[in-house]
């Protein structure tokens, strides 16, 4: 099928919903849903086959191809997802986003997604994530946390981020919980000094915590020392 269009139509998109389909890996269904928690329909498309269709469709007007919000399949989504990550324009990109947010059902679904933060967009995204983090979506919120990763080395941001995690300490969702520990345990090996304050201080959950000094531990970035000193933040 040709992937390169200026224009993509309804008729487009149905064809290639059965092109797509043409690509399933009937197989591996169960599998890829076992790792992925999906509720949506899955074709188990490999990961390099998806990337290898987005790249097509973003050498054409990839933005006509999002507007058929095409989202029958877990597939749609990470292609979806891959292709919004594409928008340069921050305005475009955000409003993108945001209704993939809204749709996301799944943690792959948050991590597919790339964010191109630089000097001219840095307060906007930030101020996105705080948007994101604030939502009743549990993977809106977990995207929200993703786009906090840009933003750890830098001292100022991180500081305002901590005060933000704090208010997570009544999160119930798993897969929100997970991210945050995934970040926190980031922090502690990009910005050692500025994490051991918030270790100290915060009001995280129990699990939470705890899965943020595994991660820590778990790092081969961390000090057999720091690895020790770790445990003293573990709690029962």
């Amino acid at each position: 099928m040709n992937l390169n269009k200026e224009i993509w139509t309804e008729e487009d998109g149905k064809k290639f919903q059965e092109y797509l389909k043409s690509l399933a890996r009937l197989e591996k269904i169960d599998w890829t849903r076992n790792i992925l928690n999906t509720k949506m329909p899955l074709l188990a498309i490999t990961s390099p086959e998806v990337k290898r269709i987005a790249k097509e469709i973003s050498k054409g007007n990839f933005i006509s191809f999002l507007d058929l919000w095409l989202w029958d399949y877990y597939e749609n989504t990470a292609l979806n997802g891959t292709l919004i990550s594409k928008i340069k324009d921050f305005n475009v990109y955000k409003k993108y986003l945001l209704k993939y947010a809204s749709l996301a059902d799944c943690w792959a679904a948050c991590d597919v997604l790339t964010f191109n933060v630089n000097e001219k967009n840095r307060e906007d995204f930030f101020n996105l994530a705080i948007f994101l983090t604030k939502s009743e979506k549990p993977f809106a919120r977990r995207i929200g946390i993703n786009i906090f990763f840009k933003f750890i080395e830098n001292d100022d941001y991180l500081n305002k981020i901590f005060k933000i995690l704090n208010n997570f300490k009544n999160e119930k969702e798993y897969y929100v919980n997970m991210c945050i520990a995934w970040f926190v345990a980031e922090c502690f090996v990009k910005n050692r000094n500025l994490t051991l304050e918030f270790l100290k201080e915060n009001i995280l959950n129990n699990f939470t915590i705890n899965k943020a000094v595994q991660k820590c531990r778990d790092s081969f970035r961390v000090s057999s020392e720091d690895k020790e000193m770790l445990l003293s933040f573990k709690r029962k």
